[in-house]
């Protein structure tokens, strides 16, 4: 298909929505119209708002852990439950997202083996009953606090494993929805435009010409309509019905309030009746979603294709059916195209392996940044309040980029692929990073407690923060929000239009056990997130994006010259 930069009109960012007929796309006309995102059908936004209350559930849980867990009951700023400390809050943090992210791996062959992808939407539900009750005032014995907490994340950190491992093939199932062809296609000959689609299989189709009922012309494009859902996705469908704002970022403003005014048990009620939003949509319109029986899970002939190899030095064409029959005298119960996807899915491997770092980096917004702003004058704002304006800015800045970056980029010919937009996600996770190690060095040049906040006598208690408002905070989570926009948008774009079909829970679970490895060197550096020496975590951080940024685009820059 001819790249979407050689195009030599303006192309439409916004899906189309009125067909009066469409067919495939010739060679000229791929050149010379306009490329346009698809058509989105309904049933995408019904998933679209699943999968952001899914998220409103995530957040609203999981953003007051760092307070409750860190500070005690007796806390006068800001109060806590269990009072672990900073080092070992955080290390719960980097713990849970660990088991979560890597539980994703195990859920990956579950749904495709056992369990469908439809069903493993679960457990969180008990998860957030359980920390509900247990952080009831009523609920005193320490004991029964601490086993409730630890309960909840393995529930919670279940459900999330399972979720992080199908829901964006099962988003990609809906995205979909209406604009896959021939095979799966039936087009009613009474309703001459209506379209019953089936499956997915839309990363093999050619572009299709549509004329719009005001006779304009124009071809969909397969890249354009890919960057569109996924950035719909991560911004959790705020892009297309842009008056409204994430639906993530008004759980972890209100579970932050009702933390701060009300108690913990109010935070964590609001994501319990959560459930009540999704409960009823996938109800109504179960008959209308796809949900792909399973298929039998790919791993085992995977793992059976890397062992024929290693006696070849890992060769994966060694593992082919020929070469195995000519020199081993084998025959094996797969072919040619199986042992191709595999090097491809493998070679989308290598880039996520790259995030390692970039997801350590992105970790510090849910411990130590939120420590870091109690660490100053708050001013009424919850601490752990200020990490919203992170999503705000995907909310708001998202559009801007997708509207009019990309698009300006792509008609002044200046080429800005997948490795490009990842490798300057890097380089801004670096200044990230940078940024709030000055942060942290400011915050240790003011008193009353100066590089111990909070933990000298002159804060009468911990009740006395530094003097400085949190609000320089601010620049930190907006350069995270970028970071964010151009990385894990992107990474999810890749990996799935990268996957072969039938590996593509596969290789999402593998892009989540990057991100638990990340968040395993987490629990690594948790004896440096103490202060002061917090501060050199920080700009180590800053250092080593830096460099994976510089050596990843010298390493992966021809994969974004060979699609241009």
């Amino acid at each position: 298909m001819m790249n979407v930069s050689e195009a030599t009109v303006p192309t439409d960012l916004q899906p189309q929505k009125e067909y009066v007929n469409r067919r495939d796309a010739t060679e000229t006309e791929i050149k010379e119209l306009p490329h346009v995102v698809d058509s989105i059908p309904f049933v995408v936004w019904i998933a679209l708002v699943v999968s952001g209350a899914e998220r409103f559930i995530f957040y609203a849980a999981t953003t007051p852990w760092q307070n409750y867990a860190q500070y005690g009951a007796d806390n006068v700023s800001i109060p806590g439950a269990l009072g672990l400390g900073e080092s070992i809050a955080s290390n719960v943090s980097s713990v849970f997202y660990a088991f979560s992210f890597l539980m994703s791996f195990v859920f990956a062959v579950l749904s495709d083996a056992l369990l469908g992808r439809y069903k493993t939407l679960s457990f969180d539900f008990v998860g957030c009953l359980v920390l509900f009750v247990t952080s009831l005032p009523s609920i005193t014995a320490y004991s029964a606090k601490l086993a409730g907490f630890i309960l909840a994340i393995f529930l919670i950190g279940l459900g999330t494993g399972g979720i992080k491992a199908t829901i964006t093939p099962f988003i990609g199932k809906f995205e979909l929805f209406e604009f896959e062809y021939e095979k799966i296609i039936k087009i009613s000959k009474s309703e001459t435009n209506k379209l019953v689609i089936k499956g997915d299989q839309y990363l093999d189709e050619a572009p299709k010409l549509i004329i719009t009922k005001s006779g304009e012309r124009a071809v969909t494009d397969r890249t354009l309509t890919m960057q569109y859902i996924y950035n719909v996705f991560y911004w959790y469908y705020a892009l297309y019905f842009e008056k409204f704002t994430s639906i993530a970022t008004l759980s972890l403003i209100a579970s932050t309030y009702l933390e701060k005014q009300v108690g913990y048990w109010a935070a964590f009620l609001l994501p319990l009746c959560s459930f009540s939003v999704i409960a009823p949509l996938l109800l109504l319109w179960n008959k209308k979603l796809v949900k792909l029986p399973p298929q039998g899970s790919v791993i085992p002939r995977t793992a059976k294709v890397i062992l024929y190899s290693a006696r070849d030095r890992f060769r994966l064409d060694s593992a082919k059916p020929a070469y195995q029959a000519e020199r081993y005298h084998k025959e094996v119960d797969w072919d040619d195209l199986f042992v191709d996807e595999i090097k491809r899915g493998l070679s989308a491997c290598r880039i996520m392996a790259c995030f390692i770092p970039y997801h350590l980096c992105n970790n510090q917004s849910v411990n130590n940044l939120i420590t870091q702003a109690g660490e100053m004058r708050l001013d009424g704002v919850p601490n752990d309040a200020i990490k919203a304006i992170n999503p705000i800015v995907c909310v708001f800045l998202g559009p801007i980029i997708q509207k009019m970056l990309y698009p300006r980029l792509r008609k002044a010919g200046i080429p800005f692929g997948p490795i490009a937009r990842m490798t300057w996600a890097f380089i801004t996770m670096s200044a990230t990073m940078a940024f709030a190690a000055g942060v942290q060095k400011l915050i240790y040049s003011k008193g009353p407690c100066y590089d111990h906040p909070l933990a000298c006598s002159a804060s009468d208690n911990g009740s006395i923060p530094n003097a400085l408002s949190v609000w320089v905070q601010i620049p930190i989570f907006v350069l995270l929000g970028t970071a964010e926009i151009l990385g894990f948008t992107t990474l999810a774009e890749y990996s799935y239009s990268e996957a072969p079909k039938n590996m593509r829970t596969l290789v999402q679970s593998l892009v989540q056990v990057s991100s638990g490895v990340g968040s395993a060197l987490g629990i690594a550096v948790s004896p440096v997130s103490d202060d002061p020496s917090v501060l050199f975590l920080y700009a180590g951080l800053a250092a080593v994006m830096f460099a994976v940024a510089i050596s990843f685009w010298v390493i992966f820059r021809e994969f974004d010259w060979k699609s241009g």
